[in-house]
């Protein structure tokens, strides 16, 4: 709801009534526990039952604007209620919905009234919508689209082929990116809002669907136009419009999607620690074993660094809408990496255990297979680079100011989210990093942030476009990096951080930053310290992110 133009928190938590829901995952008997789960990943479906139950607590209304009916106000929240369905299984929570907030997006910030309330109804009726942005022979270069889209009276005559498209065996609706010009000059492509219920069906055929090694239950197939018409009103904001609208849309996907695989590694620390803590070797339980500890705290140190990223780029898509471009990009960057490198890291505990597709911890075992698509699918990693690189010299030129409190405290109310602000090109001097300008930064990473700021402003303009070299990529990564860094610090002295985590992650980001500079730093109180948090937490019910949202799962096996 709103209050003078600011969002609440006032409503029902729909992520903990789906916790509710969704039951103990460690329960064989349970229909949407971890066995229940993986048998349907060897099946390539979706648990029986699991889509039913996010309609019945709507969960496509979580993509609705609240204006149009839905429940969509603050981009964290929404992160934070689709935590317990990527928990579960990443592939229900990109299967079900995620890719028709994807499509979304671009209506609800550049279409019409007519096509912003037709969505709206098919989504809050339950509907799938696709989007189309990329073709499998163009990767993320959108421009070099060959998918057309030409005027022939009041109609437009799509030709070519979408390819690996969620959704696309049943969606009723999609989001597609189409050339609508040859001329060049940057205006050559456009989004089309398309609904495939009223196609002529000798025209337009939906591809067959293609196996995947991860997300195995995501229906991924793609659709075939041959000069089939849709209506000229089918197009979504002015002609030549489709790159501005599907880059901006890009800061607010890139930054759930990120958040996304949060609670993947939420739930793969979660059996690896049950694990642990149940398992004998040398006459003690693994969990207390120093090696075995440390990589515990260490992921879970890694974890709510990743959290902290995720909630300080969401909340500056509200606060700060005009320099999201950037940091939206560098999570979409480096949360996957942190994530992924946690669970590669965890499954050395596991030992063999994690090459099982059967038993108490093959859940793990998809888990990992299911991350690495969230961070490649969408808008892989290489993009969000290059969304950064030509504004790196501009980012770290200038003083600006920090960004605020409400940046990093959750209980800060927020802007209602206006897309209309959002910008391709964020302004001179990046309000996160200037979180980092001040005496409290630890001089490793107060030294990594001025030899950045050195870097950039060397850089020649071939450095900062796509015949950039490794050496230039590289700055974007530490750039990321020490994003992280200030989304650390800002949660450490505005939110509510667990003893010991800060000192530690900005010890594990810095070794990132220079892993060749010095061995490890080793802060035995500090991961003593998580590593009780992580144990109190998992025995009380309670999850491993920042929030500290309610979980239903057995510690004990």
């Amino acid at each position: 709801m709103s209050t003078n133009g600011m969002t609440t928190h006032g409503r029902k938590d729909s992520a903990n009534d789906l916790e509710e829901r969704f039951g103990d995952p460690y329960d064989e008997a349970n229909p949407f526990g971890h066995a229940a789960i993986v048998a349907a990943d060897e099946r390539a479906e979706l648990p029986d039952g699991a889509e039913a139950v996010l309609d019945e607590v709507g969960l496509n209304a979580e993509f609705v604007p609240e204006r149009l009916g839905g429940r969509l106000t603050e981009v964290d929240a929404l992160v934070r209620r689709l935590r317990p369905v990527f928990r579960r299984d990443a592939a229900l929570g990109l299967g079900y919905g995620v890719t028709s907030f994807m499509a979304g997006l671009n209506v609800w910030l550049g279409g019409s009234d007519v096509q912003r309330k037709w969505l709206a109804d098919a989504l809050l009726g339950n509907g799938k919508v696709s989007v189309g942005y990329h073709e499998l022979g163009r990767g993320n270069d959108l421009t070099g689209n060959e998918f057309s889209a030409n005027r022939t009276g009041d109609s437009l005559i799509l030709n070519g082929r979408k390819e690996v498209i969620n959704n696309a065996g049943r969606a009723v609706a999609a989001v597609l990116f189409a050339r609508t010009d040859t001329r060049g000059g940057g205006r050559d492509h456009s989004l089309l809002l398309v609904d495939l219920t009223r196609l002529d069906q000798e025209r337009f055929r939906r591809l067959p669907r293609y196996r995947t090694l991860g997300l195995r239950g995501c229906a991924l197939a793609g659709f075939e136009f041959d000069g089939c018409a849709v209506p000229d009103s089918a197009l979504v904001g002015e002609v030549g419009a489709g790159p501005d609208l599907a880059l901006r849309s890009f800061q607010v996907s890139r930054a759930v999607m990120a958040g996304a695989g949060l609670g993947i590694l939420d739930a793969g620390l979660f059996g690896v620690l049950r694990f642990a803590l149940d398992r004998r070797l040398y006459g003690r339980t693994v969990a207390e074993l120093p090696h075995a500890r440390s990589t515990l705290a260490g992921a879970y140190a890694d974890l709510l660094t990743a959290d902290a990223m995720v909630t300080a780029v969401t909340r500056a898509l509200h606060v700060l809408p005009a320099s999201a471009s950037a940091c939206a990009a560098a999570a979409k960057y480096l949360v996957p990496l942190l994530l992924e490198d946690a669970m590669n890291a965890l499954s050395v505990i596991l030992g063999a255990r994690f090459y099982l597709r059967e038993g108490e911890y093959a859940g793990f075992g998809k888990h990992m297979r299911d991350l690495p698509p969230l961070g490649i699918g969408h808008a892989g990693g290489v993009s969000c680079q290059l969304t950064i690189l030509p504004q790196l010299p501009r980012l770290l030129r200038g003083t600006g100011d920090a960004a605020p409190a409400a940046v990093f405290d959750t209980a800060a109310p927020l802007p209602e989210l206006d897309l209309a602000k959002l910008r391709l090109f964020a302004p001179a001097g990046d309000p996160l990093l200037a979180v980092l300008r001040d005496d409290g930064t630890p001089p490793a990473i107060a030294a990594e942030l001025a030899a950045l700021t050195d870097a950039a402003a060397a850089m020649s303009p071939r450095e900062t476009g796509v015949a950039a070299g490794p050496a230039a990529l590289a700055l974007t990564e530490r750039y990321a990096l020490l994003l992280a860094a200030a989304a650390v610090l800002g949660q450490a002295r505005h939110g509510d951080a667990p003893e010991g985590w800060a000192e530690l992650a900005l010890d594990r980001l810095a070794e990132r930053l220079r892993p060749s500079a010095a061995l490890p730093v080793f802060r035995p109180d500090a991961e003593e310290a998580l590593f009780g948090d992580l144990v109190d937490r998992a025995a009380s019910g309670v999850g491993f992110c920042l929030d500290r949202d309610l979980v239903h799962r057995s510690l004990a096996p």
